[in-house]
């Protein structure tokens, strides 16, 4: 009995629990701006997707955080934690000094361990592609997702960023081809498909515990103007395209009995028609320049898509009010674009601490971080960033394979919740802040 003991608490302490894992492996698919129609309504091109919630475990929704980007979104996923904890509160980092273009890419801003650590703890492996936040984190073949502001040095920034040395080469080679700004941009088709060729390539010769894989083709297609576009149902094929590539070589190597794929999402899409301003309204009262570079503000709104979390220099201690009594004396027709997100709010919502308030959009509206004129602009096409209660920014889920029950369904399912799925299935010790694992979508 001792040494069962001992023994079970050596695996503890790498990271292993006593029991089996009911997985090997696990392939997690993110499809940017999925949304659980592509695989409920079989009038969208996703016959693999809709396999998947036929055969496995499907979620009528799943919540996403606020605001409703990528990258706070895609942090969750992997941590089980909302933003105020994780630590990646939006896609850019607000800069006092002007706007970058510089994303949260890097690794260091996540502050809580991500579910490549408590592979790396149980001695397994991890491979990545396109996943966000992953510039220099401790992945074993990464090819993280990065853009340099320009797409003519899209791939430069990749080979640098991707690790090992070398990686990138090895599968231009071996699996992709070439890669240019003709071929991977992510506003391409293509480049969902060399992403595909990637990773099933990393799952066949690497064969890691954990394989990511971000997909980017439905949330940058709708964005384009034409709600008749018919790029959007092509880029939904696109994205499922991914996924069936990586059925196939999971099926081809004979791993399936031993690998669980869950194909997720990070937020949904709603259609929108114009553009709002806000800072406009804030630089005519005085709060700001309309260019933050040569300093002397007060107040700020740090927006894109749907949201817009409220800034304030340290100096103006008064800077939130102030800001306040700017909206509240705006005319009741332009009170009714937005609504304020309190600060009680966000802290029930897990946001960003620092924001004393935040707005988020009506519906039809996305919020733009300029203060330059006019304060409403026509603005065409599907957008995101919006506060989670809306049901289109929903997202989904689909699981199939090793340890997933077949059949079960989740009504609606909270974004933290899938990263404590994917530790259970791979049997690691995951301390999750924010998402408890659902017993009811696992095999007993």
């Amino acid at each position: 009995m001792t040494h069962r003991i001992e023994h079970e608490a050596i695996e503890s302490a790498a990271g292993l629990r006593a029991e089996p894992p009911r997985a090997e492996h696990v392939v997690m698919v993110s499809i940017d701006a999925l949304r659980p129609e592509f695989y409920f309504d079989e009038t969208w091109p996703a016959p693999t997707l809709q396999q998947l919630a036929f055969e496995g475990v499907r979620a009528d929704a799943v919540r996403t955080v606020f605001p409703a980007l990528t990258y706070p979104a895609h942090t969750t996923l992997v941590t089980g934690a909302l933003p105020a904890a994780h630590g990646v509160f939006h896609n850019r980092p607000f800069l006092p000094g002007g706007r970058s273009e510089a994303w949260a890419w890097e690794a260091s801003n996540i502050r809580v361990p991500a579910l490549w650590d408590a592979v790396r703890a149980a001695g397994g492996t991890t491979a990545s592609v396109g996943w966000p936040v992953t510039v220099g984190a401790p992945i074993d073949w990464n090819v993280p997702d990065v853009w340099p502001g320009s797409d003519d040095r899209l791939v430069d920034a990749l080979r640098a960023a991707a690790t090992p040395p070398g990686l990138l080469d090895e599968l231009e080679r071996e699996a992709a081809g070439r890669l240019t700004a003709d071929n991977y941009s992510n506003r391409l088709l293509a480049h969902d498909l060399r992403l595909a060729a990637m990773a099933a390539y990393l799952f066949e010769r690497r064969r890691p515990t954990l394989l990511m894989v971000h997909t980017q083709a439905t949330v940058q297609v709708p964005q384009e103007p034409d709600w008749r576009n018919p790029r959007r149902a092509r880029a939904v094929a696109a994205s499922d395209q991914v996924v069936s590539l990586l059925l196939e070589v999971v099926e081809r190597t004979r791993a399936w009995d031993r690998t669980a794929v869950v194909v997720t999402g990070d937020h949904g899409m709603m259609e929108v028609h114009t553009q709002l301003r806000p800072n406009l309204w804030l630089a005519e009262a005085g709060l700001r320049p309309p260019r933050l570079e040569g300093g002397g503000w007060r107040a700020t709104f740090h927006a894109l898509g749907g949201s817009a979390l409220l800034r304030v220099h340290p100096s103006a201690q008064d800077g939130a009010a102030e800001a306040r009594r700017v909206l509240d004396a705006l005319p009741a027709a332009l009170r009714a674009t937005f609504r304020v997100v309190e600060r009680a709010e966000l802290d029930a919502l897990g946001s960003d601490p620092d924001s004393p308030f935040a707005l988020a959009a009506a519906p039809g509206f996305v919020i733009d971080d300029r203060a330059e004129g006019p304060a409403l602009r026509p603005n065409p096409g599907m957008s995101h960033g919006h506060h989670p209660d809306h049901p289109e920014m929903h997202t989904g889920l689909v699981a199939a394979g090793a340890g997933i029950r077949a059949g079960a369904v989740a009504p609606l399912l909270p974004l933290t919740g899938v990263a404590p799925l994917v530790a259970e299935l791979l049997g690691l010790d995951f301390d999750a802040p924010d998402g408890v694992v659902y017993p009811g979508l696992l095999t007993d």
